[in-house]
């Protein structure tokens, strides 16, 4: 698509939730903006769409909204309403299923028989390696766990998700993932945990509304289409930055995926229920971890937490692969080169005063969701004057 002799406030680079809610701030406070997207739609990897046989899935993996930031909520609010939920997960290997993140539950299916928080912990103190400050994802999990668990859902997963070994990767990737030791076997710990009620789709679709005319979004776009062509005041860009910079110092490290959609009917989760232990389901919860067996990391089935009535559910598996410049990369990958590396393009930025740079791939972070909305209104505050 040619763009030839626009002019406005401001040029945005991705229609994702930076993006988006950045152009909503802006515009609020008065200005015109232009948001330029590569992909066909609004809403980068949190996109959600109803598949052929209307089944509502996150076609880029799942994106299980959670905040602890009750401003972060609030103004969401405004363009969504929202569908509590609980996020529960369960991993697959040595032929079973097993309760996770690992919990009291995971303990009892390891010892065969009822046990006692104080016997897991004891156990866990026995299992555990003593390391003061681990220093990479191997000694995290080690220090916490030992290896036992380790080798059972941590070690296999991590290397085909990384295709790095756990101890050639930052504390944080490894980190994340909670041990209780209580039968709390909630994925996330944050105290709000939701998905928007009619969809991401629509969230995005209201945040767009609601700029009016002050807002124009151009889909199918590279922004190496527009950036010679529009004349603005600033550019924000939530691409990636070394992609912005026509890689000069190198490209910075991708994990990439793959996803597969199968979709299943009534009779056949009929068939499937003696597994899943659910009419209606293909597996037992959201999303079952594979660490150890196939070669994809995981299968999602969205319909245990949209609440769809559906007789049919359809489920995506996620398969990790080699990113390759030109596709679309899903995780910086944090290792003591990768951050090296992104910092000569932090320092070339920072010299760089008609751009700003947000988002996971903006500044190579593994953010969440609220994390990156956070950023966007810091953003749009430090340009307008205006809070949230």
């Amino acid at each position: 698509m040619k763009i030839r002799n626009l002019k406005t406030d401001y040029l945005i680079a991705g229609a994702g939730f930076a993006g988006l809610v950045l152009a909503e701030r802006l515009c609020a406070a008065g200005f015109h903006c232009i948001v330029v997207d590569k992909r066909s739609h609004t809403g980068g990897n949190s996109h959600d769409t109803y598949d052929a046989h209307g089944v509502l899935i996150h076609p880029y993996g799942p994106h299980y909204f959670r905040t602890d930031a009750p401003a972060i909520l609030e103004y969401l609010s405004r363009f969504t309403d929202w569908l509590p939920c609980t996020y529960r997960v369960q991993s697959w290997t040595n032929g079973r299923y097993w309760s996770f993140p690992v919990n009291l539950k995971t303990f009892e299916q390891i010892v065969g028989h009822k046990a006692s928080e104080a016997e897991f912990i004891k156990w866990l103190e026995q299992e555990r390696i003593a390391i003061d400050t681990p220093q990479n994802s191997e000694e995290v999990i080690l220090s916490q766990m030992g290896p036992t668990l380790y080798e059972l859902f941590f070690k296999g997963y991590t290397r085909k998700q990384w295709k790095r070994d756990p101890k050639d990767l930052d504390v944080s990737v490894c980190g994340r993932i909670p041990i209780r030791t209580t039968y709390n076997d909630a994925y996330l710990k944050e105290k709000f945990q939701c998905l928007p009620k009619n969809g991401y789709h629509a969230l995005f679709a209201n945040l767009i509304e609601s700029c009016g005319d002050k807002l124009q979004v151009i889909l199918n776009t590279d922004y190496t289409e527009v950036k010679d062509t529009v004349e603005r005041k600033h550019t924000f860009f939530t691409g990636p930055i070394d992609a912005y910079y026509g890689y000069c110092f190198g490209a910075l490290p991708y994990r990439s995926l793959r996803f597969e959609q199968e979709h299943y009917k009534e009779e056949q989760l009929l068939e499937r229920a003696t597994i899943s232990g659910k009419q209606g389901f293909w597996q037992p919860e959201l999303q079952v971890n594979y660490p150890n067996d196939y070669e994809f990391t995981r299968i999602v089935e969205l319909k245990h937490i949209t609440g769809q009535n559906h007789t049919g559910s359809t489920i995506v598996r996620e398969y990790p692969r080699d990113w390759q410049m030109g596709e679309d990369p899903y995780y910086p990958i944090p290792s003591d080169e990768s951050k090296a590396l992104y910092k000569r393009y932090k320092n070339l930025s920072e010299k760089d005063t008609d751009v700003t740079f947000l988002g996971r791939l903006g500044t190579y972070r593994y953010y969440n969701m609220d994390q990156v909305v956070t950023q966007a209104l810091n953003t749009a505050e430090t340009v307008t004057g205006k809070p949230l």
